[in-house]
């Protein structure tokens, strides 16, 4: 009988994956809430999985041309993630707003939400395009590069940084895809540009160098835009986009605005504080560290994404959920997105407790490089159950549409904690680069505890959009 109930039980599971896999349309707002959590959380994490892949495939042929080239790219995405900032928060507005407008049944004017979205992301992408281009040498100079970095690595900032529309689109109609519950679509998109990268990759860098880094993402991420665009336009999906959604409308370009600036500083605060912490490990420890640093860090984000996508499905089950009404439903999503969040994150720290050392072997043999790369590892990975409570807590509050509270504990968390407490560490108890390597999960451990708080008080059940 036990045989027969666990082949039932591996088949059920088998049926769920398949199901999220083929992004066949499904009313959230109703039914199994751990089914719907892993019919959207499934292809979340294949999705970014996939993304982490590229980033760690990508250090692994870039680490090849000597630590210059690593602390090129590691300096050149400390500030790119302004960028990713910027598409996160729109991205963060147009998945509570399509959302809630899926819940309420209402397809029309999530499409519509969706398509003003775009129109504001291009007006922006614009602004920080051009100075990108540049500025790209003064930029790598100001985050306290080398002149032989400048030298080497102004040509690939100047395509990373003059590509932001590639970023912000294929951020943003993910987003979308999210809030409409098509989250196998915002898979398959970025599957398309990861693999591309991936394939690129190691070719272009054969053949231009560094710079063919920059070359393969941006090519990559550009095909999986055009693959978006032509599901939105011409796809059978629930959103269907037309052209007079694109004609100004101050209305929704407002309610977007203002969901999207708290979200966009909530991960410009974030983002900023990184560049802030990986300028003073290139300071305290130099080349040395920050390779290492930039090789933890790979392996940190290709971790935390799956994770991250699980939050992404929260989310949308906070946004489709409250549309429609269903409050408790909303909350009972959450929590369950939480607990299964942090046996996962539980297994990461454990690998990178006892596994670090090995890992960081994959990416370079310098003895120096690795047991830097080993110990930030170890001191970051600590904290990785927190990490996965308070990415879950924060991305609840935004796919209500709460995006201030957000903003508000990251910048009392990262600026008014965690960057006094890294200099205090590295500089004034002298510990260098491993005190900022403490700072972080230090910081991480009290956001996820302020979130948590915040949470269960309940106001983001009141928030309109």
């Amino acid at each position: 009988m036990t045989t027969q109930n666990n082949t039932l039980t591996i088949s059920k599971i088998f049926t769920v994956i398949k199901q999220s896999l083929k992004g066949e349309q499904q009313d959230y707002t109703q039914g199994s809430i751990p089914k719907a959590v892993f019919l959207l959380a499934i292809p979340m994490i294949l999705e970014l999985s996939l993304e982490s892949v590229f980033a760690v495939v990508d250090m692994f042929f870039v680490s090849k041309l000597g630590e210059n080239a690593i602390a090129t790219v590691g300096l050149t995405e400390s500030v790119i993630t302004i960028i990713y900032s910027v598409a996160i928060g729109l991205s963060t507005a147009a998945t509570a707003i399509v959302a809630r407008r899926i819940g309420e049944k209402n397809p029309d004017a999530a499409a519509h939400a969706g398509a003003q979205s775009l129109v504001v992301a291009l007006i922006v992408t614009l602004l920080l395009s051009i100075p990108g281009v540049i500025f790209a040498g003064d930029i790598l100079t100001i985050m306290g590069a080398s002149n032989e970095v400048v030298a080497e690595g102004t040509t690939f900032a100047r395509i990373m940084l003059g590509s932001s529309a590639a970023i912000m689109l294929l951020f943003l109609i993910n987003g979308i895809f999210r809030g409409a519950g098509d989250a196998a679509m915002a898979m398959k998109s970025l599957w398309i540009a990861s693999l591309i990268n991936i394939i690129l990759c190691p070719i272009c860098i054969h053949f231009f160098g560094l710079k063919g880094a920059a070359i393969a993402t941006v090519f990559g991420r550009s095909s999986g835009v055009l693959y978006q665009c032509y599901h939105l336009f011409k796809g059978s999906g629930i959103l269907k986009f037309h052209g007079r959604y694109f004609n100004f409308n101050t209305g929704i370009v407002k309610s977007i605005v203002n969901i999207a600036w708290p979200a966009t500083f909530q991960f410009i605060i974030a983002s900023g504080s990184w560049i802030v912490l990986t300028r003073l490990v290139a300071e305290t420890g130099g080349t040395s560290a920050s390779a290492g640093y930039q090789i933890a860090f790979r392996n940190f984000v290709f971790f935390i994404l799956p994770a991250w996508g699980l939050s992404n499905a929260a989310a949308t089950l906070v946004g489709q959920n409250l549309g429609a009404k269903q409050l408790e439903r909303a909350e009972q999503s959450v929590l369950l997105t939480a607990k299964y969040n942090a046996i996962f994150m539980t297994f990461v720290m454990l690998l990178f407790l006892f596994f670090a050392t090995p890992i960081v072997r994959i990416f370079t043999q310098d003895d120096t490089v690795v047991r830097y790369g080993a110990l930030s590892l170890q001191i970051i990975g600590s904290g990785y159950i927190f990490y996965g409570l308070g990415m879950v807590m924060i991305q609840a509050l935004n796919g209500a549409g709460d995006t201030r509270t957000p903003t508000v504990i990251n910048f009392i968390c990262f600026w008014l904690f965690q960057v006094p407490l890294a200099y205090f560490l590295a500089k004034g108890l002298d510990l260098k680069s491993t005190g900022v390597f403490i700072a972080i999960p230090a910081a991480e451990t009290v956001i996820a505890l302020v979130a948590w708080y915040y949470f269960k008080k309940g106001k983001w059940k009141e928030v309109k959009v």
